[in-house]
């Protein structure tokens, strides 16, 4: 989807993956693992909710007691805000769980970050997002990617707060991971607590995710295809 802070999205479109490539990711990683898999999330290189039917089925495969058992409410589906799927999802009769790259409440802040969803406003992904709880009686999560300089002062913030008051809501709070070619850099762990503890006074959910997997360039938004220059 092109977001300024993932290499992985700026890969570029290939091709949609089927269902059974979707849930095999799954199995491998269980046999790599030696464990089984009783969480997942649904994200990649590109916007799940853009492969809406292969997404849902691959989910309800790895639900399924004949599939790998993952019970719904353990899976969830990433998306940066696409507004259509979101409606989808809210009628789906399994309680997926609902996750949304927020990255900014501030409009022109969010624009610079995710460029391709510069058409949805936040005032319309809210509305959105009210009407899903509704329906749903579900929790959203948020994501939100702390940039140093960029969307963590005091402004975006409280703009945050504003956001998320009167939602059924958890934010996400993302370390940001290294680039190469990015001049984003991640803020400090003290700046990441405040964040956190502003939004737990204000009555918010909230946790910061713990990275894993920069120290071999495999966590999140780092995940890009290895290129050979003197391949003809």
């Amino acid at each position: 989807m092109g977001c300024v802070f993932c290499a992985t999205g700026n890969e570029g479109f290939g091709r949609n993956l089927g269902p059974g490539e979707i849930v095999d990711q799954v199995v491998l990683a269980q046999e790599d693992m030696g464990m089984r898999v009783s969480n997942l999330v649904g994200m990649g290189q590109g916007e799940p909710f853009l492969n809406f039917e292969n997404t849902i089925s691959a989910m309800r495969i790895m639900n399924s007691k004949d599939g790998l058992g993952i019970a719904a409410r353990k899976m969830a589906v990433s998306t940066c805000g696409i507004i259509d799927g979101i409606q989808r999802l809210a009628v789906q009769p399994e309680q997926f769980t609902l996750a949304v790259s927020l990255h900014s409440a501030i409009q022109e802040t969010r624009d610079r970050l995710m460029p391709k969803m510069i058409t949805t406003t936040l005032g319309t992904l809210r509305q959105a997002i009210q009407s899903y709880c509704a329906q749903t009686h579900r929790r959203v999560t948020f994501e939100y990617m702390l940039a140093e300089g960029v969307n963590t002062d005091n402004r975006h913030l409280d703009a945050l707060v504003g956001y998320c008051k009167g939602l059924l809501c958890h934010v996400n709070l993302i370390t940001l991971n290294s680039v190469e070619g990015s001049d984003l850099k991640p803020t400090t762990k003290r700046r990441t607590q405040v964040f956190l503890e502003t939004l737990e006074s204000e009555g918010i959910e909230a946790s910061i995710r713990e990275s894993r997997g920069s120290d071999i360039q495999g966590a999140c938004g780092q995940l890009k295809h290895a290129r050979n220059s003197d391949r003809g």
